[in-house]
């Protein structure tokens, strides 16, 4: 199989779900919410199919919320097949005719040729091979046949990509030539095709596969990391732990329990109090919304049956979402049952740090997330993001108010930058994280100067952070503090200076003295340093489209401190040469 270039994932993952609409009257609970999910969008997929019966994957996959339509299938077969006291549609006549309907369809796009060469076709694989093997003989022998027949010519594709790579040196890109995330996912999906067709020979090869991935590939804190192991790409690893909780649900090999705990954990302190993820460790992507991937394997324990409930009242299906459906569906049919215990997103206050320079608190409504984590730069590669990012500051009624995302050829986005001897810097070169019951500390050391920076909330509506910066011999011709703000078009920025201005797409740039000691935004107010400037709007970089993005949706305001370094001849170091200090509201 050919290599598949992924810029599709911007939509197929990105939407995989939205925040959940005011007027949802669906169950809360798990597994109910589910089927009633799967109810909702299978209404939309039939509705569909009756309005365009001559439809292909091509047109249906046309319209926003609609790609990799195969994922459909999975929706009426788990509604037919999964007897449930919650679930109403159990073999029912109307889900068995609808996931034919389908299944037929697929079978007919692949005879045509046009089925595989579709990005990332082998998840909507899985999604056919799971119906193949749950309806079983009520496919009656010929469609059984046909579908068999055309389901392993996609699979067979998954087995050289599975052999070439499994004794390489490290399940991650700079060796696999592909995402581990994709790995885990053709491993994943050969493993069940050896279980389904009696494969001995696919069944020892993903076997070794993914024990590996489970006992040596993840990293302590919980994570399979993309580029390496230094950091998190948080959204994909719930793709990678999709794989591995395929895995678990087929083998119960004992060795992959405890990687399974250990994701679970890592996912439940790094989500917000809204079901994002958080995005300040992430070296992929600046953004992601709540998530259906992998949710099941959470539900081996009872902290991950209360997780994948929370997540799960962040999914509506007001819209279309297709590669939600499937991947609910995944979770249905694999969840399991029993108590649960509370989570993070519980409790009133909690932090958690990890081995890697980075962690998170939660103190009342306000969440703290502090990166110090130090990356390898992908050059070449346009997926992966410079780890340039270092502090979040979320608010349950407001949202992420000060974001730490990381960015690529965008060192003006950077925490600090810096330019000595004529060079632009903005990753720090050491760094170091402190977090005990009541206090933070991330140092970030770079070429002429380090920073600690401290936060403190001080009550459910004011928090203060601040950089105490230590200049380092010659300072560079400039050196300067960036926050990005979480900015809205449409929505009104005021200042100090009695400034009023409603955001748009024309830029701004506001000087200290127009700024006037404070900015105020969607409900938050932050007192700034006297010498802070403010630009909007700064357009991120979309590793998909190796660009800017193309609207102002994910655009950021920057506030620009300057730093005041002087050398000293007769002080190398010199402590407490500037205090930058922050204070922030909410109304």
């Amino acid at each position: 199989m050919r290599h598949k270039i992924i810029v599709g994932l911007l939509i197929s993952l990105f939407l995989f779900a939205r925040p959940v609409i005011a007027d949802d009257v669906g169950p809360k609970h798990l597994p109910a919410r589910y089927f009633w999910l799967l109810e909702t969008g299978c209404a939309q997929v039939e509705a569909r199919l009756n309005a365009e019966p001559e439809a292909t994957l091509k047109t249906l996959e046309a319209q926003p919320g609609w790609i990799h339509f195969p994922y459909a299938i999975l929706a009426p077969v788990v509604l037919y097949a999964k007897k449930h006291p919650a679930n109403t549609h159990y073999h029912e006549a109307k889900m068995l005719a609808l996931a034919i309907r389908i299944g037929d369809l697929l079978a007919s796009e692949n005879e045509k040729g046009v089925y595989e060469p579709r990005l990332d076709s082998d998840w909507d694989t899985y999604m056919w091979l799971e119906a193949y093997r749950l309806l079983g003989d009520k496919l009656g022998a010929e469609r059984q046949a046909r579908w068999k027949r055309e389901i392993l010519k996609n699979i067979v594709l998954l087995e050289e990509e599975c052999t070439r790579r499994f004794d390489f040196p490290g399940y991650h890109s700079p060796f696999l030539g592909t995402s581990p995330n994709h790995y885990s996912q053709h491993s994943s999906i050969l493993y069940l095709a050896a279980k389904v067709f009696g494969n001995p020979q696919w069944e020892a090869l993903t076997t070794k596969i993914l024990r590996r991935f489970a006992t040596q590939e993840q990293a302590p804190d919980g994570y399979w990391g993309e580029h390496n192991n230094s950091g998190p790409t948080v959204g994909y690893n719930h793709v990678t732990l999709t794989g591995l909780g395929l895995y678990w649900e087929h083998s119960k090999d004992p060795v992959v329990l405890p990687a399974i705990r250990r994701a679970t954990d890592f996912h439940k302190y790094f989500t917000y109090p809204d079901g994002t993820v958080v995005e300040v460790i992430n070296d992929r992507n600046r953004y992601w919304e709540p998530l259906a991937w992998g949710e099941f394997a959470f539900t081996n324990f009872a902290d991950g049956r209360r997780l994948a409930e929370f997540a799960a009242n962040f999914v509506s299906f007001a819209k279309p979402n297709i590669p939600a459906l499937g991947r609910l569906a995944q979770d249905a049919l694999y969840y399991h049952e029993g108590a649960l215990a509370p989570i993070p997103q519980d409790q009133v206050n909690y932090f958690h740090q990890m081995k890697i320079p980075a962690g998170i608190r939660k103190t009342g409504p306000w969440v703290v997330a502090l990166s110090g984590i130090l990356s390898t730069q992908a050059v070449v590669n346009q997926y992966y993001l410079d780890r340039q990012g270092s502090m979040s500051i979320f608010h349950d009624k407001l949202g992420l108010i000060i974001t730490g995302a990381n960015s690529k050829r965008q060192p003006e986005l950077a925490t600090f930058l810096e330019r000595p001897l004529g060079g632009v810097y903005h990753l720090p070169t050491v760094s170091r994280l402190q977090m005990n019951a009541d206090t933070d500390r991330l140092s970030l050391a770079y070429h002429t100067f380090f920073t600690d920076l401290y936060t403190q909330v001080i009550s459910d509506n004011e928090i203060t952070f601040r950089y105490a910066i230590t200049g380092k011999g010659p300072p560079s011709e400039e050196a300067r503090l960036n926050l990005q703000l979480c900015l809205k078009e449409g929505e009104v920025l005021e200042t100090g200076a009695g400034r009023k201005i409603t955001l748009s797409g024309d830029k701004i740039e506001l000087s200290p003295s127009e700024i006037g000691g404070w900015i105020s935004h969607r409900g938050w107010k932050l007192k700034v340093d006297p010498t802070a400037r403010l630009v909007w709007p700064m357009i991120p970089y979309n590793p998909y489209l190796n660009g800017p993005e193309k609207n102002l949706d994910h655009a950021v305001g920057v506030l620009i401190v300057p730093l005041r370094l002087k050398e000293n001849e007769k002080y190398y170091i010199r402590p407490g040469e500037q205090e930058i200090t922050f204070v922030l509201t909410t109304k």
